[in-house]
């Protein structure tokens, strides 16, 4: 891999990453509702499920989802639901019940929430699918591949949670006024659960 072959990858990685999507959604509503440590947890929370992705792909297993498109398709319907089911937890929440509702959500369970949406996130699983085998040395051997690989997760890791921990700064400055509003629990959850099913309904019409 040549130096402007990277800048051509830090570049398109930059733009794919920031694009908006479930993960930059998650870590937004998250910082937004909760503040920036709700935010910068849900940001290393996605970037440990981009770690899992990294180990997938060095050890070949990537390559079985891409051969796949049915395995890829049911990624894509779980990640929706997984989204639809947040979204229902909200909404399910009584109104005077901070505990169950977004605002209040244990550290613990917005990490596990956010490796959850990274993992079942169509947009990642394309990232390493179809994307970075793009930048990879034609004809390299397999141990060159999978150390180019590795080494493209990594850059795609450091960029990622450069970006994510933006997002999560940018959306507390926001979440500042957001939360200063005089509005319920209920109401505020309502905004959120829209979003999460919203985003929920168009994965699901783009898997089908």
């Amino acid at each position: 891999m040549g130096i402007g072959q990277l800048a051509g990858f830090a570049g398109a990685t930059v733009v794919l990453v920031g694009m908006p999507g479930p993960n930059n959604t998650y870590i937004s509503l998250r910082s937004l509702t909760q503040g920036r440590r709700a935010g910068v947890v849900s940001a290393l929370a996605v970037e440990t499920g981009t770690l899992v992705y990294i180990v997938v792909t060095a050890l070949g297993l990537a390559t079985l989802v891409q051969a796949s498109p049915k395995l890829f398709t049911a990624i894509t319907v779980a990640g929706a639901l997984y989204l639809a089911y947040l979204g229902l937890k909200l909404l399910k929440a009584p109104a005077a019940d901070h505990s169950a509702g977004i605002q209040a959500a244990p550290l613990g369970r917005i990490f596990r929430d956010g490796v959850v949406v990274n993992l079942l996130n169509p947009k990642a699983a394309l990232f390493f699918l179809a994307f970075l085998p793009q930048f990879t040395t034609r004809g390299a051997g397999p141990a060159q591949l999978r150390t180019e690989m590795l080494l493209l997760g990594v850059g795609a890791l450091l960029i990622g949670i450069t970006l994510d921990l933006s997002y999560a700064i940018g959306a507390d400055a926001i979440g500042r006024r957001f939360r200063s509003v005089r509005t319920t629990t209920r109401a505020r959850n309502l905004v959120v659960a829209a979003i999460y099913l919203g985003l929920s309904a168009f994965a699901l019409v783009s898997a089908l």
